[in-house]
């Protein structure tokens, strides 16, 4: 029985105890007692690590977090496989005179800089050039101090790592877990740059988006303004400037919704289009349209948000001076002619379906929002997403575009609406959404849609007409 028990204990069985005790006493070194390094060894210390503070003053340094011990760089290396250096690259030189030291040690880098490519190389190459003989890991440096010292971590919840060395990686990487951090491995030291960068781009998939947003508000705004507020005033000495609060907003924003809406969806078929032309889909696409393509999620956001604001215009209309002016006027002017004007079941209809269009497709507007945001959309597979974003996008699109097409109706063939020859806005709208309909109404003839399918799941028609090449040559030597 005892025999049985020792063979029990000697076994694998014992073996995982036996690495968390021996994880639990593991120690880590710091290099630095600024906000980030205390935070971090604050964060160590709660998750049972051993940490030991390098100072250059460590009799000064009393800030570091209760439960550490704080020596000069030279002992507390001493003491620990894995060093954080925890400094800014300026402050790297005294590592030269540690070098034997450090020999053989990891060393984390978790610094950042000023502005982007700041240097000709990374901070982690050039630590790594400094001390050959350490194994450099970089990682850390998109975690705030803030979100350390918060506890939640929902700021930064990922870690980019990288380096040359696979153990030096898993060891920081289970740090990191130990963290309740997510490490996402990036390769060898040369994504180093690239992770530096990360924390200093500023919503860089939002600046096209943000960018066509604003030329396009821009411009609608001052031809709506030339349109509404310059006629008038230039024709019939008529003072309309009041419609620039909320009447103007009130076309621009919906106008600019649909356009970005149809925006999301034409790389689609510009892409579709030059794989059909080319016959192939292993040929690249230009530049402008893969950046296109990458930034359609925020194109249908920013879409999305003027949808919003657009529907909570609408809604404060009827409580402007100016509605309940012209609807007392309206009354009056019945009074006064002694008559009523008889109810029209024409545009009762053209009113209501007006309305409902837009209903609809504010609805279908909201759900592909809440699909595109990450929580939701890692709960669904593939087709359902596509279904979504895909199916349900164009019948947003089309929802939408109807609703902007019932509420122009026959006003463009009205030769009062077009002020210095200029179209209302609304038929201007229309272009886009229409030409993006009308193309993937095309693209989904059979004939043309079971041909770019053909094309996505690898067919060539350069090999196909090799094979028939081949075929004709074999039927003629047989």
């Amino acid at each position: 029985m005892r025999k049985d028990s020792e063979e029990m204990c000697d076994s694998s069985n014992c073996f995982p105890l036996q690495a968390m005790e021996s994880a639990k006493l593991e120690t880590v070194c710091i290099f630095g007692t600024g906000d980030f390094g205390r935070s971090l060894g604050l964060k160590l210390l709660q998750c049972g690590y051993s940490v030991i503070f390098g100072s250059r003053n460590p009799k000064s340094s009393n800030l570091v977090p209760k439960g550490a011990e704080i020596l000069n760089h030279a002992e507390a290396a001493k003491k620990s496989a894995i060093i954080i250096i925890a400094v800014h690259r300026e402050h790297y030189d005294f590592l030269r005179g540690l070098a034997d030291v450090l020999k053989g040690k990891v060393l984390v880098d978790v610094s950042n800089n000023l502005k982007i490519n700041q240097y000709p190389e990374s901070n982690a190459d050039y630590l790594a050039g400094l001390l050959p003989g350490c194994k450099v890991v970089k990682a850390f440096n998109t975690v705030s101090a803030w979100a350390l010292q918060s506890g939640t971590l929902d700021a930064s919840r990922q870690v980019f790592l990288c380096g040359n060395d696979a153990k030096a990686k898993e060891a920081v990487m289970e740090i990191a877990r130990s963290l309740g951090l997510m490490p996402l491995d990036q390769g060898s030291l040369l994504a180093a740059n690239e992770i530096e960068n990360y924390p200093l781009q500023l919503f860089p998939m939002w600046r096209l988006p943000c960018y066509i947003c604003a030329v396009f508000t821009v411009l609608i705004f001052l031809y709506c303004l030339v349109t509404e507020v310059f006629h008038p005033l230039a024709t019939r000495k008529e003072d309309t400037s009041y419609l620039i609060a909320i009447s103007i907003p009130n076309r621009v924003f919906p106008v600019v919704s649909l356009i970005l809406l149809a925006l999301c969806y034409l790389p689609g078929i510009l892409a579709a289009i030059i794989q059909l032309y080319k016959g192939t889909k292993y040929s690249r696409f230009p530049d402008w349209l893969d950046q296109w393509m990458l930034c359609r999620k925020q194109l249908g956001l920013v879409a999305l948000a003027y949808a919003f604001l657009h529907a909570i215009y609408t809604l404060v209309m009827p409580i402007r001076y100016y509605v309940r002016w012209w609807t007392n006027s309206y009354l009056i002017t019945q009074i006064k002619d002694n008559a009523t004007y008889p109810f029209s079941n024409y545009y009762a209809w053209l009113s209501d379906s007006y309305v409902a269009l837009g209903i609809l497709g504010f609805f279908f507007y909201v759900l592909l929002g809440i699909t595109s945001l990450p929580s939701v959309s890692n709960a669904v597979n593939w087709r359902e997403f596509r279904f979504v974003q895909s199916k349900l996008g164009y019948l947003t699109l089309l929802l939408c575009t109807g609703h902007a097409m019932v509420f122009g109706w026959n006003r463009f063939l009205m030769v009062t609406r077009y002020r210095w020859y200029m179209p209302p806005v609304y038929t201007l709208s229309l272009v886009i959404p229409c030409t993006v309909l009308v193309l993937k109404l095309l693209l989904i003839i059979p004939c043309i849609d079971n041909r770019i399918t053909k094309i996505r799941q690898g067919w060539e028609r350069s090999l196909s007409k090799k094979s028939e090449a081949k075929l004709k040559t074999c039927s003629v030597a047989f």
